[in-house]
């Protein structure tokens, strides 16, 4: 161990209950020099923000430096040996050339990645108090390091909760930072649309199309299963597109599932269409459903980086369909054909709708003119008219917890009974005689 390397052990032996800022604080050069990073799953529209603040910053004659792969490179920097961090491989400074003509496309320049430097060895900062945990906060200094390293005088960071969180960490280091919310679940709470979620639903409007076709046409049944792990805002949206008959997000479900009163309910639906002579149909489900399967059936699944129960391990769209044909054939007497399909990573990396290269835009310039402005610490959201708006980090993040908020659709709000209008309703008095669903 060098002398150095001692002397900063000591150092972090008596601080170890000292605050967050007399253990590190970020010595931010102030120079005219911006990075963005994009972290987290990918959404259509991350190339419109990453071109539009980009443009912003060079037009006022920043230095832009864009970071790959989210923070994966960034949490691993060795003060130690600096020149292993390099430039086109771990980073690139951004020029107009670079940012131009890219507003259209899918996937992000940037490219991105999970890693969460918020997070070592399974040991998560769940108080301000931890943010002095030498343990808790080792990744968090190494970015710290990095952006020191390079002068960083500002940062955008683009994802969802999670980065959200890690922003907000580091703006308590004292990082001069902003956020752009980014998920196509469209849950974030202080903004009313997240860039991607129009371009990511239209994509799956078109598979579920498909899919009626198909159902139409061999007489059976589909149980799609679509992203959403905490909102039913893309399920509900895609359904209401694509003209499911029946949609559930985790909003109208228990925690745990009445999986009895899930399965008396579809079978129910499946009765009564085919004695409205529809012996098929598309019913979409939230993968978030998942979560709030019975735990022994999720015993044996395993976690993602980020600490949350990896879905797709648990099919929870082949749950409800081996449950439900039992439940008809029990019913009935008779088999039926249920088939289960995911509609998932297709739709992510789409070339964004005209609305969410706007939004993804409009976002953009709002983190050049948050960041011209000195409000960091803070989210970029619009309102009316993509309007700019500055969201503070401490209306977003649980004091108590740590844990960022979710927007939920409200189940006694227009677009919840939008969905539940538009699904199948058998024959009725009122309908004219007509099937309708």
């Amino acid at each position: 161990m060098t002398a150095k390397q001692q002397d900063e052990k000591n150092i972090g032996k008596e601080n170890e209950t000292a605050t967050a800022a007399e253990l590190r604080k970020y010595r931010a050069i102030g120079q005219k020099r911006v990075g963005m990073l994009f972290s987290g799953g990918p959404a259509p529209a991350a190339n419109a923000v990453i071109s539009t603040a980009a443009i912003q910053f060079l037009n006022a004659h920043y230095d832009v430096i864009g970071f790959y792969k989210g923070y994966e490179f960034l949490e691993k920097f060795d003060r130690e040996n600096p020149r292993a961090f390099k430039s086109e491989k771990h980073f690139r400074s951004l020029t107009l050339e670079d940012v131009t003509r890219i507003r259209q496309l899918g996937g992000s320049v940037l490219k991105t990645a999970r890693a969460n430097p918020s997070k070592v060895d399974g040991k998560e900062i769940k108080c301000i108090e931890d943010l002095a945990d030498q343990a808790k906060t080792f990744k968090l200094n190494k970015v710290l390091d990095a952006f020191e390293y390079l002068g960083m005088g500002a940062m955008i960071s683009i994802g969802g909760d999670d980065t959200l969180k890690t922003a907000f960490y580091l703006h308590k280091l004292g990082v001069p930072i902003v956020h752009v919310p980014k998920t196509i679940d469209n849950d974030y709470f202080g903004i009313p649309w997240t860039f991607g979620y129009f371009s990511a639903i239209e994509r799956a409007r078109q598979d579920i199309k498909v899919y009626n076709v198909e159902a139409h046409t061999t007489e059976c049944y589909f149980i799609l299963e679509l992203m959403g792990r905490k909102a039913g805002w893309y399920t509900l949206g895609a359904g209401i597109a694509g003209e499911a008959v029946r949609m559930i997000g985790p909003e109208e479900v228990s925690n745990p599932i009445d999986m009895d009163g899930l399965i008396s309910e579809l079978t129910d639906l499946m009765v009564r269409r085919e004695e409205n002579g529809k012996p098929y149909g598309v019913i979409l489900i939230s993968e978030g459903l998942g979560d709030k399967l019975p735990a022994e059936v999720k015993a044996n699944t395993t976690v993602d980086e980020h600490g949350n129960v990896r879905l797709s391990e648990l099919k929870v769209g082949e749950v409800i369909s081996r449950a439900l044909e039992a439940s008809y054939k029990k019913r009935t007497g008779k088999s039926s054909r249920i088939k289960t399909e995911t509609i998932g990573y297709t739709t992510r990396c789409v070339e964004p709708s005209a609305f969410d290269i706007l939004l993804g835009s409009q976002l953009g310039m709002g983190a050049y003119r948050a960041i011209e402005k000195g409000k960091f610490g803070h989210m970029v959201s619009v309102g009316d008219n993509l309007e700019i708006k500055f969201v503070p980090f401490d209306e977003l993040i649980d004091p108590k917890s740590f844990k960022t908020k979710v927007r939920f659709v409200p189940t006694d709000g227009d677009f919840f009974k939008l969905a539940k209008s538009l699904e199948f309703r058998a024959i009725t008095e009122h309908s004219n005689g007509k099937i309708l669903g």
